[in-house]
């Protein structure tokens, strides 16, 4: 709307006058003969802008249906920025953080270049243009170029003084405005220590230039006294390198999520009702339009296959190699990539509703949520910075009393180095861009991380709770066994089974059917038919009283099993559901589904006892099933008859025994134990990725995603500890070192300058080493 809502300011309607509605934008237009128009469907359209009219030519068929306000309730919401250290500030412009001074980031990464970043690389390469004659100036001599010596002192002070200046006060603007805001907001930071060390190096040498005469005789040096321009230019321009730096690496650390917005197509190949196709713009998709998704494509939007099969490459939402058979009925997600055959889609979700948008906006999310571990950061950067000054302070007036001649210029240059050295940067960094490069290296391998919390658990779970059916199983029962009893067929038995359970919803039914169809037998239907809770199902058959159910079902209709028990309990005992089948008040045979194991699931199961979990499967299932599945898996332990309410009561008898606890379940009926557990696990397929109850998500419903969770939770935390150690030990070797403490042993006093170049390294070592989560191995 930008590029005319500078039109639409000063537009004027004349009372009386013909109008209509723009309908692009919804303004009224008036109808004169030099108006904008465009005849599309038998009708004219009204334009109030050029702008608008371009946007119609686009994609008429949008604005003519009138399905634009219907495309604004789903629409991405505009940029919005807040800062990487301190998620609670958010901002609708860029700018800096009144907390740390940092620079806003947004909250969504975009392919926009960073203002900043293109601001801060300008004033960067001046600085550094203005710090290498300076230091040629000021320490030439040392190198074999007296130029000092040849210019004469005041000539050569005065240099420093044309030089420096301009960097001061142009420069180094950014670093004093954050200075004083962070002096008036009462959050003392690293602009503080930054603004008042170079404050201070430049006042000195201003008075040193300009009034020596303040100074006593002892602080002159030959012709007169020494000066810090060099220091204060050399110090803003490795700060600029080292924001540089550490800007573009948290630019690296949005990849993964500008990787995933770059999944969706940015038009989509829409089908009008008489059969034509065009490419209409990506936001101009509304649910219910009808899509041709054709051969290498990438599917634009949610949808569900209405005509066409192909193989879908779903890599990108799920981490998977192996591309998805997509028939009529399917779901496809917006953002995989169609591989060989053409699909017609009808868009289900479309804008922020999209799995991709809402996959976006989760890892986004987590990049803006603090984990535990950073409150240590926070309580040490509070008392951090008056500490520093007070050091500094100190460090000033122990020189200026007892140090060498001339003393305020070593007093000078110990306060400044301390207060340079300090700059809290590094600690501030460690966890935020630890989390914020996890997260996204979780979304490329199918986890999704809702909060830094969430991931700083799972590092320290030791329990995990899994569903058996859809998470250690397929979740697709299949036929597996037909026991006919004497005097009747297997193919007849399995026949009338068939023909009785297609009248039912059950899994188990299906499974029934499906085998009866492998075999090339064709059920009839069932008359009268009955479902009795819990036990089976009964009904009419070509004439012939038919049940089908458990030994209850059979005590039901007065049918003896006891010898039927024995064949029904060994198939159990291999973790398939076995059922009787009874023709006209005889028991005819037994037909046995199982719920196949995912291929993924024994490996899984090792992988995750190697990462030091125990491992319970509650599930709804019997005991004897139950057990023949986790003997086969090797599961530690096996809750089965457990209702979903139940499982709440477990997570919480482990915890009263002192169990760390994640919880894995499909988020429908499992979201009161996920919200109890330490770590809520959804296992997602796609149809409901942002489970509110669950601090991680995984983009496919198996085990594998639970290793890779626990990976990159272990990694993460891994990660954090050792910027965290790298920050706190910086700081703690490079104070006093910076303060002078072995002058007296060994004549070591850094150089503010020297200062300056180390508090860069830390910071943009930190981002460095956070950026290495980003090829850890899943």
């Amino acid at each position: 709307m930008s590029d005319h809502a500078h039109h639409h300011h000063d537009h004027q309607v004349t009372l009386g006058a013909e109008t209509g509605t723009d309908p692009v934008c919804g303004m009224t237009v008036e109808k004169a003969d030099d108006a904008r128009t465009r005849d599309y469907g038998n009708e004219t359209f009204w334009f109030c802008s050029e702008g608008c009219q371009m946007k119609f030519d686009a994609d008429p068929y949008f604005y003519a249906s009138g399905n634009a306000a219907k495309a604004s309730q789903h629409a991405v919401p505009g940029t919005q920025w807040t800062c990487p250290m301190h998620p609670e500030i958010v901002r609708d412009e860029p700018g800096s953080c009144p907390i740390c001074g940092m620079a806003l980031e947004p909250m969504v990464p975009s392919d926009e270049p960073s203002e900043e970043l293109t601001d801060f690389t300008r004033r960067m390469w001046i600085s550094t243009a203005a710090a290498g004659p300076l230091v040629i100036l000021t320490m030439g001599e040392m190198v074999g170029l007296p130029l000092r010596g040849w210019l004469g002192h005041q000539l050569s002070v005065y240099l420093e003084f044309l030089l420096a200046t301009p960097i001061v006060l142009w420069a180094a603007q950014p670093f004093f405005k954050r200075g004083w805001d962070s002096i008036r907001n009462l959050s003392p930071n690293m602009w503080t220590l930054i603004s008042l060390g170079v404050g201070a190096a430049y006042i000195y040498s201003l008075f040193a230039t300009f009034a020596p005469g303040v100074f006593p005789e002892q602080y002159r040096m030959g012709d007169g006294v020494g000066t810090y321009f060099e220091a204060a230019v050399v110090i803003i321009a490795l700060v600029f390198v080292g924001q540089v730096l550490e800007l573009r690496a948290r630019e690296r650390t949005g990849d993964a999520i500008r990787a995933l917005m770059d999944l969706a197509p940015k038009t989509a190949r829409r089908v009008l009702p008489d059969g034509s196709e065009y490419d209409a713009p990506l936001e101009n998709i509304v649910e219910g339009d009808l899509l041709r998704v054709r051969p290498g494509d990438s599917v634009p939007v949610d949808g569900e296959v209405v005509e066409g099969r192909s193989s879908v490459d779903e890599s990108m939402i799920t981490g998977e190699p192996v591309p998805v058979e997509k028939t009529e009925g399917d779901r496809v997600t917006g953002g995989t990539i169609n591989k060989n055959g053409t699909l017609a889609i009808r868009t289900t979700q479309v804008g922020a509703d999209t799995v991709l948008a809402q996959i976006v906006d989760m890892v986004a999310g987590a990049r803006r949520s603090r984990a535990p571990i950073q409150g240590l950061a926070d309580r040490v950067s509070a008392i951090f910075v008056p500490t520093v000054v007070a050091v500094a302070i100190v460090a000033f007036f122990a020189w200026l009393l007892f140090g060498p001649q001339p003393p305020l210029a070593y007093a000078i240059a110990a306060g400044v180095s301390v207060l340079i050295i300090a700059c809290p940067c590094a600690l501030g960094l460690a966890t935020p861009i630890s989390i914020t490069t996890a997260a996204g290296r979780g979304a490329q391998a199918g986890v999704l991380i809702k909060d830094a919390e969430a991931l700083e658990r799972m590092a320290r779970v030791d329990t995990v709770i899994v569903d058996k059916t859809g998470t250690l199983t397929e979740g697709r029962p299949k036929l597996t066994d037909v026991v006919a009893a004497e005097g009747y067929d297997e193919n007849d038995v399995l026949s009338l089974a068939a023909a009785l359970e297609r009248g039912s919803e059950h899994p188990l039914a299906e499974a029934i059917v499906e085998g009866a169809r492998d075999r090339g037998l064709a059920p009839g239907r069932a008359e009268a038919f009955d479902a009795v809770t819990g036990k089976g199902v009964r009904g009419t058959v070509e004439g012939k009283s038919v049940a089908l159910g458990n030994r209850g079902m059979m005590a039901h209709l007065g049918i003896a099993t006891d010898e039927a028990e024995t064949r029904a309990d060994a198939l159990r005992t291999e973790g398939k559901t076995a059922m009787h089948v009874a023709v006209d008040g005889r028991l005819a045979g037994i037909v046995a589904v199982a719920d196949p194991i995912k291929e993924s699931t024994e490996g899984a199961i090792r992988d995750l006892h190697a990462l030091g979990l125990r491992i319970i499967m509650a599930t709804g299932d019997n005991q004897r099933t139950a057990e023949a599945v986790a003997r086969k898996l090797g599961i530690d332990e096996v809750r089965a008859g457990v209702l979903p309410e139940d499982k709440k009561t477990l997570v919480e008898d482990l915890h009263r025994k002192g169990a760390l606890v994640a919880m894995a379940g499909d988020g429908v009926n499992d979201a009161p134990a996920l919200a109890a557990a330490d770590v809520g696990i959804a296992m997602s397929t796609g149809a409901d990725v942002a489970v509110e109850s669950a601090g991680i998500t995984l983009m496919r419903g198996d085990l594998v995603g639970l290793v890779r969770a626990r990976k990159l939770a272990t990694a993460t935390l891994t990660n954090i500890r050792q910027n965290l150690l790298f920050a706190f030990g910086y700081n703690a070797i490079g104070v006093p070192i910076a303060a002078g403490v072995l002058y007296p042993a060994i004549g070591l006093l850094l150089s503010p300058m020297i200062a300056a170049a180390a508090m860069s390294l830390s910071s943009v070592s930190v981002i460095s080493n956070a950026l290495r989560l980003r090829r850890v191995k899943l």
